[in-house]
């Protein structure tokens, strides 16, 4: 069924695979792909050239395809069935050889087409939200542009609308753009799902085809800019009508692109959890997200009452002035017309204002905007009327619309079932979501108090003393602290062999090179000690080991500091203490024991007490994975192995420098005694075998010294 073919052109009915390495590329190939009769399997596969022509130094193999200048085969200029040259170009593509072609330099229009899985699109994805959000966010402040005067009138604030038409436009770019990159961004052949990612088409007629056949025309008519339109055109064209029409055009332009540019959020959130598998990083911003949904409903609601609060108001107006009779005129109500000597004189003379004030409920009911009526939001400015208004759809929905006193309009009743149910569904979707991205980050902490609370009354049952529970408690502290409740041994088990390899690496390789023996091995050698490290974490005051207990570990510090001393100098009141950081080591009695090519069963006993001043962070290298890894040293040449690790040894260093003071007690001694000889006259001078057995008389026990191991025994066959 298959094929495998480096470089050569391959037959139109041949299916390949083969993945990229080295320079050269290989492509899936189906026998049912279309494209597959007119274009070449991949852009990197280029022919070799002729018999006897050696390839320039300066030719790119991936820079070859057909059409390419660098090409060795020669273009026709027409194909047999009189297709131009120019429509042979790439037309499908992985997405890594997309990648490698546009940092090679590769033809011009794979600069223009994007990876829907790539990083490009990732972000442009999360910058376009945002725009959606802020769209959704502005075009509700159009519902403010109405308002009331105090001499009885509804008018237009023009400022407001030219800041917010200015607003629109900039927001209206963002989806404009995100057409033209849909048109520039591929997307993976059906036929080449049936294994892996699958392959990117990257035809510019085939995306275009598939892109108007889908979601064209409902992104072209979110990014329409609807409400600059009737405002800016269709407005001044109905100066001449009743105002109430001028906001019937208005309120429906901008409702009719608002709930499609509202459903656009959440397929372009699908697309973001498909690429990443979760919406954000971060659990905050998750939460926050979801928040920020929420307050938009609140926005949104909060600008509609206002809106039916300045046409309940003028409805009452209305009322009145049928009541009124003739002297009484729709138009009136225009601020437009405030100029007319007639209105003049019948706002000097009518009851309307008196009618429709909000303490008279007899004549009108107002319902659920009486509030409005009453704070005079009407006729605030735009400041105050967004604040109150967002207060108020916030409060209503938070309160599932309970504190509503509606009247008997349908419109009314409907716009305040329609806020309880909202509020409901919104706010189990709010306090759900919260809970789900703010779990992630409390079920560890959660975990570790449930951890912390058995500790604890175990330690009261079994009646553990004070100083004890201070050290478990202290001990768990900085295990939270140094991981967070993350098992690292189980969180790299779960990734694959190369990927726990690099990581051991990164963090063990320059820690084990710090090793003096360990600096002498080679690279696989090297990754082979990384792989066994394990991590290990010591409070303040933790005894790591005491002197003559069995070492069963050597430990590689990575932060914190250790505090180690020995008595064992070889004479009475002997002490001697060093302090160990960061990047060393401590435990090569164990190392000593490994080398040893024929160790005793029993683990070597510590010449020193290793304490812990301050909380430290290791990696631990276990006695058995030691031994392994030492018996790979005995073929090393022996001498300089030998000095390095006599140079680099605590216990070495004691012995050495008790090996000197005793040295120069000696000649301390055998000078004092040539001096008292020469003041006696030349008596006989005192046996060096007495001075030394006086010496040793005086110093004590001798200090051992160490035990070496045999470097150049080889490993058995």
């Amino acid at each position: 069924m298959q094929h495998i073919h480096d470089s050569d052109e391959l037959p139109n009915n041949t299916s390949t695979y083969s993945t990229m390495a080295s320079g050269a590329s290989r492509t899936v190939r189906f026998q049912n792909d279309v494209d597959v009769k007119h274009f070449r399997a991949s852009p990197l596969e280029s022919p070799q050239p002729p018999p006897g022509r050696k390839r320039s130094r300066s030719h790119d193999p991936r820079r070859c395809w057909p059409g390419s200048r660098d090409s060795p085969e020669k273009p026709r200029a027409r194909t047999s069935g009189g297709r131009a040259l120019k429509d042979r170009v790439l037309s499908r593509a992985f997405s890594e050889e997309l990648e490698s072609l546009m940092h090679a330099g590769g033809d011009r229009h794979l600069f223009f087409f994007f990876d829907p899985r790539g990083q490009v699109i990732h972000r442009w994805h999360k910058v376009f939200l945002a725009a959606c959000l802020a769209s959704l966010f502005v075009d509700p402040l159009f519902l403010y542009l109405t308002g009331t005067r105090r001499d009885a009138c509804v008018g237009f604030d023009y400022s407001l609308a030219l800041t917010l038409s200015m607003i629109r436009s900039l927001l209206d770019v963002f989806y404009a753009a995100h057409i033209v990159i849909r048109f520039r961004t591929a997307f993976i052949a059906p036929s080449s799902r049936v294994f892996g990612r699958g392959e990117l088409v990257i035809n510019p007629y085939q995306i275009a085809r598939r892109y108007l056949a889908w979601t064209f025309w409902f992104d072209l008519f979110t990014a329409l800019p609807l409400p600059q339109f009737v405002l800016w055109v269709v407005v001044p064209k109905l100066r001449e009508s009743a105002i109430t029409n001028i906001k019937n055009v208005l309120r429906f332009s901008i409702i009719f692109q608002y709930l499609p540019r509202l459903l656009q959020i959440f397929p372009l959130t699908r697309r973001i959890v498909m690429a990443t598998g979760v919406m954000t990083e971060n659990a905050w911003a998750g939460a926050a997200y979801n928040l920020i949904l929420y307050m938009l409903a609140s926005h949104v609601l909060g600008a509609l009452w206002y809106l039916f609060s300045v046409q309940r108001q003028e409805s009452c107006w209305r009322q009145a002035c049928r009541v009124e009779g003739p002297p009484c005129q729709d138009r009136f109500f225009d601020c437009t017309s405030t100029v007319s000597s007639n209105r003049s004189v019948w706002y000097a003379l009518t009851n309307v204002t008196r009618l429709c004030a909000p303490g008279n409920n007899g004549f009108y009911q107002f319902g659920i905007f009486g509030e409005a009526l009453d704070a005079q939001l009407t006729t605030s400015s735009f400041t105050h009327k967004y604040f109150y208004c967002f207060w108020w759809g916030l409060k209503n929905l938070s309160c599932l619309g309970q504190n509503l006193n509606t009247s008997l309009s349908i419109g009314e009743i409907s716009f305040a079932i329609v806020i309880g149910v909202l509020g409901l569904v919104l706010f189990a979707l709010l306090i759900g979501n919260m809970q789900s991205y703010l779990q992630a980050t409390m079920v560890r902490l959660e975990e570790w108090r449930t951890k912390r609370t058995d500790m604890e009354r175990w330690m009261q049952h079994r009646q553990i003393p004070q100083p004890l529970k201070e050290c478990v408690r202290r001990y768990h502290q900085y295990k939270w602290v140094a991981t967070r409740g993350v098992d690292e041994e189980a969180l790299l088990e779960d990734l694959p062999m190369d990927i726990r390899r690099d990581i051991k690496r990164h963090l063990c390789l320059d820690l084990v090179r710090r090793v003096p023996l360990f600096d002498e091995m080679d690279e696989r050698m090297l990754e082979a000690i990384c792989k066994r490290l394990r991590p290990a974490l010591y409070t303040r005051g933790t005894r790591l080991v005491r002197e003559l207990d069995p070492v069963d570990s050597m430990l590689f510090i990575i932060r914190g500091h250790l505090d180690s001393n020995t008595t064992q100098g070889g004479r009475s009141g002997f002490f001697n203490s060093c302090r160990i950081g960061a990047g060393e080591f401590c435990g090569e009695e164990l190392l000593t024991w490994a080398l040893d090519p024929r160790p005793a069963e029993a683990l070597p006993r510590s010449t020193r007490t290793v304490r812990a001043v301050s909380e430290v962070e290791a990696f631990a290298l276990v006695a058995d994975d030691l031994r392994f890894v030492a018996s790979q040293f005995r073929r090393l040449h022996s001498a300089r192995i030998r000095h390095r690790f006599r140079f680099y040894s605590h216990q070495w260093r004691t012995w050495a420098a008790c090996f000197i003071q005793a040295a120069w007690r000696r000649h301390k001694r055998r000078r004092a005694s040539m001096e008292l000889r020469v003041r006696e006259g030349g008596s006989e001078a005192w046996p060096g075998g007495s001075v030394r057995r006086r010496r040793h008389s005086c110093d004590g026990k001798a200090l051992k010294k160490p035990t070496e191991p045999d470097f150049t025994v080889e490993q058995e066959e």
